[in-house]
């Protein structure tokens, strides 16, 4: 009896062994669906990266391009632009929501329904310089959708 508790502990060991830990985690993930013809729309989620780091790229299949973007007040206007890559501070969440930091998903492949799932694939670099990919199940949400706990705040 005492062996098979020891082999199975070695087993898992071993299994546990070859599983990457994760530095950086993902809560909340959602994206706005879109009407027929839209070629766009906004990712969100909250990311926490217990060392430090930033996000570096997101893809995904349904769309031709994804970048993460900010917006921000220039003078009157709101202005957006992508960004190279984004912070991630040790052990804070950065919120990706509508009006801040997002993921655009530009040249959609096809409608984003509400009670879809959208793939998405994050690559965070932490400040040891390893890079670590996160595989992300985004649900959609109806078009006019915000946030969703933005009547809290």
């Amino acid at each position: 009896m005492h062996r098979i508790a020891q082999s199975i502990f070695a087993s898992m060991v071993l299994a546990a062994g070859g599983t990457a830990w994760s530095q950086t985690s993902v809560k909340d993930p959602w994206v706005r669906g879109t009407v027929a013809q839209q070629k766009a729309s906004g990712a969100f989620m909250q990311i926490t990266s217990t060392k430090g780091g930033k996000l570096l790229s997101v893809s995904t299949p349904v769309a031709g391009v994804a970048e993460v973007h900010e917006m921000a007040m220039e003078g009157t206007t709101m202005r957006m632009r992508a960004v190279p890559a984004l912070d991630l501070p040790a052990g804070q969440a950065v919120e990706l929501k509508p009006g801040g930091y997002h993921v655009m998903l530009m040249d959609l492949k096809q409608q984003l329904n509400a009670g879809d799932t959208v793939p998405l694939t994050l690559v965070v670099e932490g400040r040891d310089g390893k890079r670590e990919t996160l595989e992300v199940k985004a649900p959609v949400r109806p078009l006019g959708a915000d946030a969703p706990d933005a009547k809290k705040h």
